[in-house]
């Protein structure tokens, strides 16, 4: 998994996570590689790639900044977690505001392998906070 995001900015409207990106292989051996991606948004840069050491992402968790106000810089989702069907846990250099959630339900048969995103549109000079919220699916290890 590979994310998108914003570092701090100092005074100056921040939106932390913009994007996701989950890698995903036919085996272990990483030699055949390909991506699906959520709408991604302006701002940030991508983080290095993280890989299960074996195994499939099978749950998630998301770090949500709560609403800041009228005159608050809002943020919303902030970072991610990801946990291996191997047991380890992925988690990229997203920004710490905020807190984590539960963890989402676990995919029993086979990995995650679908992502939809709630994005913010460009507020153009206003206050943006990009991605909101994250669904992610499971598909079986057959499919």
């Amino acid at each position: 998994m590979m994310q998108k995001v914003e570092s701090k900015q100092h005074g100056g409207d921040d939106t932390a996570l913009n994007g996701i990106r989950l890698i995903c292989s036919q085996d272990e051996s990483r030699s055949f590689l390909y991506y699906i991606e959520s709408h991604t948004g302006y701002f940030g840069e991508w983080s290095h790639p993280q890989y299960c050491p074996s195994g499939v992402l099978t749950s998630f968790q998301i770090r949500v900044e709560p609403h800041r106000g009228m005159l608050g810089d809002d943020t919303a989702v902030n970072n991610i977690k990801f946990r291996c069907s191997s047991n380890p846990m992925l988690e990229a250099a997203g920004m710490d505001w905020g807190e984590y959630g539960f963890w989402s339900e676990n995919c029993t048969n086979g990995g995650i392998c679908g992502i939809e995103t709630k994005m913010e549109d460009y507020q153009w000079g206003l206050d943006d906070s990009t991605l909101n919220d994250v669904r992610l699916f499971c598909c079986d290890k057959h499919q």
